[in-house]
């Protein structure tokens, strides 16, 4: 399965964008999606996560109510949308792919992951 992570760039405070997941290789409909994020210098974290049919979604606390985690099957890819951003979102997002069908927070729960694109915030 490749994965193909698109979207991000620089955008001041407050603003919006929408990052996409384009998946090949593999079978799409069947596998939980998730995004991460790593800053310079942190870790790779939990940013959020969509089960296989689109009804169960997992969101990290700092990001709950600004941003929509979404798949399109027919398009095999899965999308995060990003409002009211703030400094602190300002990372490399990286998206993920796991054979389950379950969303999970857990970095070592994905088997696929994309390239990341970095997202800029300014203040």
């Amino acid at each position: 399965v490749q994965l193909q992570a698109s979207g991000g760039g620089l955008v001041q405070a407050g603003g919006s964008l929408r990052l996409s997941c384009a998946a090949s290789g593999g079978t799409f409909s069947s596998y939980a999606m998730g995004w991460f994020r790593q800053a310079p210098g942190g870790e790779r974290e939990f940013v959020a996560s969509i089960n296989w049919s689109g009804d169960s979604t997992l969101y990290t606390n700092s990001v709950e109510g600004r941003f929509t985690i979404s798949r399109d099957d027919v398009k095999n890819t899965a999308y995060l949308q990003m409002d009211i951003l703030k400094p602190e979102d300002t990372a490399v997002y990286y998206c993920a792919a796991r054979v389950d069908t379950a969303a999970d927070t857990e970095v070592e729960n994905y088997d696929y992951w994309g390239q990341g694109t970095l997202v800029t915030v300014s203040s």
